[in-house]
């Protein structure tokens, strides 16, 4: 059966798919199913504060992936109700998938931007994540900087990158196609690739580490992961790692720095579609959003919504204006012209 709320068990689906998961378990009536591929812990806070405004209670599916073929199998017969993931590659993906349905609701819209949110109400944003660039306190005396500049010659050997075709690097390589057109990004791409220190590797933690060893002075990354390292208890050498970097948001003098999202959608055949539109109303809100925000070292997107003091500390952030969904429509493109650049086989090459 699925979870309660808060006895969320990470890891869930692999033992949901063998048991062979059924729409049966569709629990008490009225009880709003969650499929996420957030981790449950980020959202627990969320939901249980749902439930005490509202009285709906709520049920978790975690999955780590095939989310969107899990819901497609299932059918007309799937207790999913509302889907919560990451990346706007992931959202797009939910709908082209056919897994989500449309919602024009005056709440929801009121309280999320249009760059946020899909232009036929398939999915929306909740919170922001900045794609900026990690620079070496010690060795990098600018404080400003623009996405273009990562291909000056003036960088060269210096920048350190986890892969071009992970998703976070595949949605802002999207947003230089937006920008400039392909063949100006592709230029730019080699240019970017002629300046890395290494093959790209790890994730972005990663690539504050080797800012700390030295191996490079500037690092592509998520805000998000800068609180992670500084709050991270467990392997305190990451908070190290944090304090030999710091933020610089690009392009915040032009267009504004790229930004991904975590977001929401309604499932194509929610059963409970009601209290599923009442739990989206609640999350676009701004104290659902900062609570969100908070647990998860993000951004909200509702400009009302109270910022975390510690996400306030990496610096002020200026989001890039231009539709997410715009975006989005080049991610095939930015994809392929990894492979064509071959910016994953490091600077040598």
């Amino acid at each position: 059966m699925l979870t309660k709320t808060p006895m969320l068990i990470a890891g869930f689906a692999a033992l949901a798919m063998a048991a062979g998961f059924t729409p049966a378990l569709a629990q008490a009536e009225g009880t709003v199913n969650i499929y996420s591929y957030r981790q449950p812990f980020l959202i627990e806070p969320l939901l249980d504060a749902f439930t005490e405004k509202t009285g709906i209670e709520t049920e978790v599916l975690f999955l780590d992936k095939g989310l969107e073929d899990r819901i497609a199998a299932e059918g007309e017969n799937s207790p999913a109700d509302v889907i919560l993931t990451v990346d706007i590659g992931r959202l797009v993906n939910v709908k082209e998938k056919g897994v989500t349905q449309s919602v024009d609701n005056e709440t929801v819209n009121a309280n999320i931007p249009a760059e946020f949110r899909d232009p036929e109400g398939n999915w929306f944003g909740l919170t922001t994540r900045g794609r900026v660039v990690y620079a070496s306190k010690e060795r990098v005396d600018q404080d400003t900087i623009t996405y273009e500049e990562l291909a000056d010659p003036k960088w060269k050997g210096k920048i350190c990158m986890r892969s071009g075709q992970h998703m976070y690097n595949i949605a802002l390589f999207a947003s230089m196609i937006a920008h400039h057109g392909e063949e100006k990004a592709e230029e730019w791409m080699q240019g970017l690739k002629a300046n890395l220190a290494r093959k790209p590797n790890g994730n972005d933690r990663g690539q504050a580490q080797a800012i700390y060893a030295g191996e490079c002075d500037l690092g592509i990354g998520n805000t998000y992961y800068v609180g992670k390292m500084i709050t991270n208890d467990k392997e305190p050498e990451q908070k190290e790692w944090a304090k030999a970097i710091k933020v610089l948001f690009p392009n915040t003098e032009g267009r504004g720095s790229h930004v991904n999202i975590s977001g929401m959608a309604l499932a194509k055949h929610a059963p409970n579609r009601d209290n599923a539109i009442a739990l989206m109303e609640y999350l676009s809100s701004a104290e659902a959003q900062a609570i969100y925000a908070e647990q998860n070292f993000e951004y909200p997107v509702l400009p009302s919504a109270e910022t975390a003091e510690l996400v306030k500390s990496f610096g002020d952030i200026k989001p890039d204006s231009l539709p997410l969904a715009e975006i989005a429509a080049h991610r095939k493109a930015a994809s392929e012209m990894v492979d064509r650049v071959g910016l994953d086989e490091g600077p040598e090459s």
